[in-house]
Parts: C-alpha cells; sequence; structure tokens
C-alpha cells in the first residue's frame, strides 16, 4: 500500500499531467472543423514528433505493465519471446510495410485502415467489412484500461472500480474533442516521459545485477528453475520454440497492421519525412521494448509474486514493484511518481490511439455508408463521432471492469484474442495490396475470410475437440489441454494459411486472366 507521502505527491503530479494533456486537447480541438481533422490533423507535423508518436502508440501498457508481469510468472522463456523475437519483428515489418501503405493511403486521402482497403479493392462492402471488425480492437482498450486502473489504484490507494471510473470518464472526455491535432503533442510529452521511466525501470535492477549475470540467474533459478530456462512447459504461453519464436514472429510482423499503428504514417505531409519518422520510432521503440526485463527484478522483489500476504496477479505484479521499491525517502517517492506517470503515459498513448482510430472508422466506414443519406451536413460527423466515443465507454468500462473482477489468467489473453483475430484478418489485404499491385479484391476477401474462419476455429474449436470429445488434433493437443488459450496459436494458423490460401488464389486468377486475354487477342 502507497505511503501518505506517495498518495499526495501521486494526486498532485497526475493533476498537473491532466491540466498539460487538457491544454493540447483544446488547442487541437480549435483547429478540428471536420472528421479529416480528427482522423489525421491539419497541422504539418514534425516527423519527429510523430515517430515519438508512433513509438508511443505501439508500445502500450502491454509493453510496461502486463507482459513484465507474464514475464514475472515465466522467467527467461517470456523475455526471449516479448523482449527479442516479437521486437525485431514488429519493427522489421514497420519499416517494409510503412512506406508503401503511405504512399497509396495519401494517394487515395484515406482516413482509416478500413477506408484504405475498401479504396485500394475498390469495394465499399469490403471497407465495411473490416470496419465492423475494427470493433474487436475494444479489447485491447479493455486492457489498457486494467492496466491503468492497476497502476493509479496503488499508487493512490483508491478501489480499482471507482479508479476505472474516473479513468474511462477522463480519457473518452478529452478524446471526444482532440483528435490527431492534439494526440500527436499529447503521445509526444508522453513519449518523453516515457523515455525517462524505461531508463529508470531498466536500471531500477541494479541491486540484483551488480554481482553479474550468473549470480543474477542463480537467485532466479533458486526460486523455480524454470525461471531461466529458454522454455517453461509450466506455462500456458511460453512452452516451446513454436510459440516463442515462430508463433511470436509471425505476429509480431503482422501486428504493425492495426489501425493506430500503420496509419500513423499518414500525418506526415512529405514524403521526404518518412525516414527520420521511421528512425525517431524505432530507436525509442527498442528502448521501450527493453522494459520488459523489469518483469525479472520484480521476480525477485516478490519470490512467490505475493504482497503483504495476498496474490499479486500476474496484472497487479509491476504496479506493486514500483510502489515497494520507490517507497523509502523523498528521492526515492519522487523517481517513484515519475515511474507511475510514465506507466500511466504508457496507456494513454496507445488508448488516445486505438480510440481515434476505432471511434474515426465506426463513423466514417460504418455509419456513414449506411446512414449517409440522412446526414446533409458533414459537421454532423463531428457530434455522431463523440457519441460513438461514449458508447465506446460505456462497453469499454462494463468490459474493464469484469477482467478487474473476474480475470483469466490476466487480462493479456482477453485483450489478445481481439487484437491478434482482427490483424490476421486485415494482414492479405494490406500486404497482398502493397506488394501484389494486380491483386483482385476476390483474394483479398478470400484471405480475409479464412483467416476468420481459420483463427476462431483454432482457438475455440480445437479446445472443444481436445479437451471435451477427446478428439486429438495432433500437433495442436498440447496447446489446448489446459484452461488458458495462447491466442498467438491461433493468429499465426490463421495467418499462415489465409497467405497460402491468397498465394493460390492469386496465382489461378492471374493465370485464367492471362490465357482469357490471350484468347481473346487470337480471336481479334
Amino acid at each position: 500500500m502507497a505511503s501518505i507521502q506517495q498518495v499526495t505527491g501521486g494526486w498532485i503530479l497526475i493533476a498537473l499531467y491532466a491540466a498539460a494533456i487538457l491544454f493540447f486537447v483544446i488547442r487541437g480541438a480549435m483547429r478540428t472543423k471536420n472528421m479529416s481533422d480528427y482522423a489525421v490533423g491539419n497541422f504539418n507535423f514534425s516527423p519527429l514528433f510523430v515517430g515519438l508518436s508512433l513509438a508511443a502508440a505501439m508500445t502500450s501498457a502491454a509493453t510496461f505493465v502486463i507482459n513484465p508481469g507474464l514475464i514475472a510468472a515465466y522467467g527467461l522463456s517470456g523475455v526471449l519471446s516479448f523482449g527479442i523475437v516479437f521486437p525485431i519483428a514488429s519493427l522489421v515489418s514497420l519499416v517494409v510495410l510503412t512506406k508503401s501503405f503511405r504512399r497509396h493511403g495519401t494517394n487515395v486521402k484515406a482516413l482509416t485502415l478500413a477506408s484504405w482497403i475498401g479504396t485500394r479493392y475498390n469495394s465499399k462492402g469490403y471497407a465495411l467489412f473490416i470496419g465492423f471488425l475494427s470493433v474487436l480492437l475494444l479489447t485491447f482498450i479493455v486492457l489498457i484500461l486494467v492496466a491503468i486502473t492497476k497502476v493509479l489504484s496503488q499508487a493512490l490507494n483508491i478501489s480499482e472500480i471507482w479508479m476505472l471510473f474516473f479513468v474511462v470518464a477522463f480519457v473518452f472526455g478529452y478524446m471526444m474533442f482532440g483528435g490527431a491535432n492534439s494526440m500527436v503533442y499529447t503521445n509526444t510529452m508522453q513519449a518523453l516521459v516515457m523515455v525517462i521511466v524505461a531508463v529508470v525501470l531498466i536500471s531500477s535492477g541494479y541491486p540484483y545485477l551488480k554481482d553479474g549475470l550468473f549470480s543474477f540467474f542463480d537467485k532466479l533459478a533458486a526460486i523455480s528453475p524454470d525461471l531461466v530456462k529458454p522454455t517453461n512447459p509450466a506455462s500456458p504461453l511460453f512452452r516451446d520454440l513454436f510459440e516463442i519464436i515462430v508463433a511470436q514472429m509471425i505476429v509480431g510482423v503482422a501486428v504493425v497492421c492495426q489501425p493506430h499503428i500503420i496509419t500513423k504514417s499518414l500525418l506526415l505531409k512529405k514524403e521526404s519525412d518518412v525516414n527520420k519518422y521511421l528512425v525517431s520510432a524505432i530507436v525509442i521503440q527498442i528502448l521501450f521494448y527493453s522494459v520488459v526485463f523489469t518483469g525479472l527484478y520484480a521476480r525477485l522483489t516478490f519470490p512467490d509474486l505475493t504482497a503483504n500476504g495476498k496474490p499479486l496477479g500476474i496484472d497487479g505484479v509491476i504496479p506493486a514493484y514500483v510502489v515497494k521499491i520507490f517507497s523509502e525517502g523523498w528521492v526515492a517517492i519522487s523517481i517513484g511518481l515519475i515511474v507511475v506517470l510514465g506507466l500511466v503515459s504508457a496507456g494513454l498513448s496507445t488508448i488516445e490511439g486505438l480510440i481515434q482510430s476505432l471511434s474515426t472508422t465506426i463513423t466514417s466506414d460504418i455509419i456513414k455508408p449506411l446512414f449517409g443519406k440522412h446526414i446533409t451536413n458533414d459537421r454532423n460527423y463531428i457530434l455522431i463521432n463523440r457519441l460513438v466515443i461514449v458508447g465506446m465507454a460505456i462497453v469499454s468500462f462494463l468490459a474493464a471492469r469484469s477482467q478487474l473482477l473476474h480475470p483469466n489468467l490476466s487480462v493479456a489473453i482477453f485483450a489478445q484474442n481481439g487484437v491478434y483475430s482482427f490483424f490476421s484478418i486485415a494482414f492479405v489485404p494490406i500486404v497482398f495490396g502493397i506488394f501484389y499491385k494486380s491483386t483482385s479484391r476476390n483474394t483479398a476477401l478470400t484471405g480475409s475470410l479464412t483467416a476468420l474462419i481459420v483463427y476462431f476455429m483454432v482457438y475455440y474449436i480445437f479446445p472443444w475437440l481436445i479437451q471435451t470429445a477427446g478428439v486429438s488434433i495432433g500437433f495442436f493437443d498440447k496447446y489446448f489441454t489446459g484452461k488458458v488459450q495462447n491466442p498467438a496459436i491461433a493468429a499465426a494458423s490463421a495467418i499462415v494459411v489465409s497467405v497460402l490460401v491468397s498465394l493460390v488464389s492469386y496465382y489461378y486468377f492471374r493465370k485464367s486472366n492471362a490465357e482469357k486475354l490471350n484468347l481473346s487477342k487470337n480471336i481479334a
């Protein structure tokens, strides 16, 4: 439990932080006149600012709070997965996909990922399909709300449910008016705080590391030998190298195919800014990804994952670690409060992007195509967008409350199930749309539908067949025998199968079209 000094200092710092956010929101709202302004802004943003905004948006509370908690529970196997394989795959994918995606998105004035896909394949129906599926990203918003709530409730000694209510009211409230014009600046401010906090958290393990790495690993092994092994058969996420490397690499490549990440480059006004944007984002992102190592320090601090005789729960490990190690002396308390602010920033930076991109998608890609003929004034879409955000706030609060009261291992599982299924479905239309210029709508849609079917079959049907019906599925048996399922297995399966099916479709239709063209020439 936080001390009186920590609570008092926490309230003061949070109040100042909230005031700074509101300043940028008001400044941005004054320039927001329509949905285009809300979605991509009308400022000439610095590529450095947009790069920092991307790094902050990619990181989220999962990297600073949730994933280190999983690493605290399962050890080095989690570090290999979340701290090495996933970062390498996601950053390489970011560089490869960004330039081509931006080039097409700028040409067609795309505001969202769904509109990009719709214009790329000349299909309003496809855009509507992706728009509806984008609602799955609400699960990621729930993860961030849970993480922020855990951090602030421990730092300020407030009930989790009441803290959740305040967080939802504040964040969704200011996002009703801010949009891209304010988000780049709030994200930049948050990223700068996160840089400081990342350095503090990474260096906070010095007392455990001062005797060398071998001593460090010996201390972990004394708690449990599984904590220092490259695989952890007792975990639901890091059981073998397929889960840790292969599945996570596929997920890392595909994770860029999320609206709040891949559309960030559309904020740049000049093509010459793209390289500066990517360099700044990648350098900062590498630092942020390194924060997951904090989970190992937390496990040494709480060997049995309890505090004051009570189980911490995976989502509560890092908040408890921060409160504990920065609790003695005014210098330590001050640093601890800045760390709390950084953990909150990690959540806000991503949740802002998710609220902005998802509300824009619902307004522009669902409501406008279905009911646009009844809405004659474009300015009315700003009001509609705000009502959409209110609806998102209500749904997110109820789902986050459920996760706080009844978690299934970690809110990460709930969030990954929604997010992984979405980018599995979006992967083929984006990648084929960028690298295979003649890809038809039918080929892309076949890939999306295949991914949709395979993902939910693997995640829901396979466990039922194995656990309830007693049917063996061979390779998948060991991954679906427990209570908790790993969404990365379903996502990797869906992406691989959908890509193979789409390649067959692509080359079949290309050959068929070529034969028809030759036939018509011969007839002529």
